[in-house]
């Protein structure tokens, strides 16, 4: 009995030393379900309820709730910078425990919001693009790729796969204006130049993310205008996965240029088995949902430091699409 009493305290000993003023009893709630059911958090899940990668960003929060029992609010912006702007002030205004915000406004967009969610005591997680300006001066985590390294990444294994003819003409589509939310693109654009290739920027404006079909007069004209293109670099999933209705208005042929981008989803999966699409970047936005929420409660409920989760998964083309096919399908991946 006395070596029993004296494990226990021991053990008692250990969890204050490891969680502080934490008292045993709160430490208790992590086995319990639902153990973030008083927590309030508003998600912000970057576009639009149904289109292809913010539906699976909201999946995965849905899951995180669920799994969790925080009480989450879900913001749907469409892309827009602007709007999500002025969606964070009112969250802000709104004063809830925590909040997990696209990055795509930018750092200064997004500071002085920062600095009254600071003042407020609200948590910040960031989601999909870093603002590393903001979170170095008031804190908070960041759940998702590292947009330039994985740009370069993407271009560099491009080169390694296709037979590419130097001085060929690429054409990449991004929107320089928000510079923060471009860095993929101007990795995969610094890759492509310092290996002599012709890069041709295409605008690709935030509304092409929400709707792609928007996109069909401009990537019909550049094709048109750049007769020697042999690869472009798709801007993120809901382009990459219109490849075919772009290249086809445009006169080509599946297979005749080679087309590159980032995540995955049914339209992707459907254009790897068809030969319209030969390469993308996965960046597993299922955890960029899941994640924020999670780190948000643990900050709430134990005081544990945000997490920063790098969710860049490596390269899908058309020797292994088949391995995630199911779950992008069903829209998990």
């Amino acid at each position: 009995m006395i070596k029993k009493v004296g494990a226990i305290l021991l053990l008692a000993l250990v969890a204050t030393t490891l969680f502080g003023s934490v008292a045993l009893a709160q430490i208790d709630e992590l086995e319990r379900q639902g153990w973030c059911e008083d927590v309030t958090i508003r998600f912000f899940a970057g576009g639009t309820e149904g289109d292809a990668f913010a539906g699976i960003v909201y999946r995965g929060a849905l899951a995180a709730a669920r799994d969790l029992g925080a009480d989450v609010e879900y913001v749907f912006s469409g892309w827009d910078s602007e709007t999500m702007t002025q969606q964070l002030r009112e969250a802000v205004a709104q004063q809830p425990d925590g909040i997990a915000m696209m990055g795509h406004p930018g750092n200064d967009a997004i500071l002085p919001l920062a600095a009254e969610a600071a003042e407020s005591g609200i948590i910040m997680m960031y989601q999909n693009v870093d603002v590393d300006q903001v979170r170095a001066r008031y804190g908070g985590g960041y759940v998702g790729a590292q947009l330039y390294s994985q740009g370069r990444a993407l271009a560099e294994e491009a080169i390694r796969q296709f037979d590419l003819t130097p001085g060929a003409t690429v054409l990449v589509l991004v929107n320089l204006e928000q510079i923060e939310r471009a860095q993929r693109e101007v990795g995969v654009i610094d890759v492509f130049k310092e290996n002599g290739f012709n890069v041709v920027n295409v605008d690709s404006p935030p509304e092409w993310a929400a709707d792609p079909n928007l996109g069909i007069p401009s990537m019909t004209a550049a094709l048109l205008n750049n007769p020697d293109t042999e690869l472009v670099g798709f801007s993120g999933g809901q382009t990459l996965g219109n490849t075919q209705t772009y290249f086809e208005a445009a006169g080509l042929e599946a297979g005749q240029v080679k087309a590159i981008g980032f995540d995955t989803n049914e339209f992707i999966m459907q254009g790897f088995a068809d030969d319209w699409i030969h390469l993308t970047s996965d960046q597993q936005p299922f955890l960029q949902g899941y994640m924020p929420i999670l780190s948000i409660c643990q900050t709430a409920k134990f005081g544990l430091a945000p997490l920063n989760v790098d969710t860049g998964a490596g390269f899908i083309d058309a020797n292994n699409f088949e391995q995630v096919k199911d779950l992008a399908n069903a829209g998990y991946r």
